[in-house]
């Protein structure tokens, strides 16, 4: 397999109150294509800042991020705007559905948004969303459902334009055990079947386990996780 990211020697920091506080230094790891990764760390430590940085919602302060061997720094607002909305597919926490349109609405939106024709767009979000099990719930408001079920909409929304790479924070953080064992099946099925690059901030030890690999982040710096 072909790297996909590559962090060289990266660090960041973030101005507060007139300092610098340095959040990581010296970050170095080669995401492979196709790969699923979990980053693991206590609150605090990094773990969406690194995410961030790799969705081309922020830059480092020192080293370089590559995507395809590319130095994304040296990608204009455009181009991120283009390589967010054609390349990556994003997964939060907080699943930042709109609660006015239904969970067909919710799923079609980026392919709309991105000059897709609703009636082009709709019969195939339909498809993914029974896939996900919300066959009967397409026409729901999203305001209706639940925690589980919202957070299966917000993943069938993230992967609905294939997406090379998903990036997922926190995806189970607001679930109970069971929801969240089911969106984390959910996202490695898709990882697998699409050979979509899938890498995974989490707290929870069962969601990271099930990843190809956990890299932890303490202290400032990326070590490979030797639990799972």
């Amino acid at each position: 397999m072909a790297g996909i990211y590559t962090f060289a020697d990266v660090g960041k920091k973030f101005a507060d109150m007139g300092e610098h506080l340095e959040i990581f230094k010296n970050i170095n790891l080669i995401v492979e294509e196709g790969e699923a990764l979990a980053v693991v760390g206590a609150s605090g430590s990094g773990k969406s800042t690194l995410l961030h940085l790799m969705g081309a919602l922020d830059t480092p302060s020192s080293g370089h991020v590559l995507f395809d061997g590319r130095d994304m720094a040296g990608m204009n607002r455009n181009e991120k705007a283009f390589f967010r909305n054609k390349t990556l597919g994003f997964v939060f926490q907080f699943h930042h559905l709109l609660p006015e349109f239904s969970a067909l609405e919710n799923v079609a939106m980026p392919a709309v948004i991105g000059g897709a024709r609703p009636a082009d767009a709709l019969p195939e979000a339909v498809t993914l969303l029974e896939q996900m099990g919300l066959g009967e719930r397409t026409n729901s408001k999203t305001s209706t459902l639940s925690g589980g079920e919202r957070q299966r909409v917000a993943i069938a929304r993230a992967v609905f334009l294939r997406p090379r790479v998903l990036l997922a924070d926190e995806p189970t953080g607001n679930l109970d055990e069971s929801a969240g064992a089911r969106a984390g099946t959910l996202l490695r099925e898709l990882n697998r079947e699409h050979n979509m690059t899938l890498v995974v901030v989490t707290h929870n030890r069962d969601l990271a386990a099930g990843m190809d690999r956990v890299m932890e982040l303490k202290a400032g710096k990326l070590q490979q996780q030797e639990w799972v």
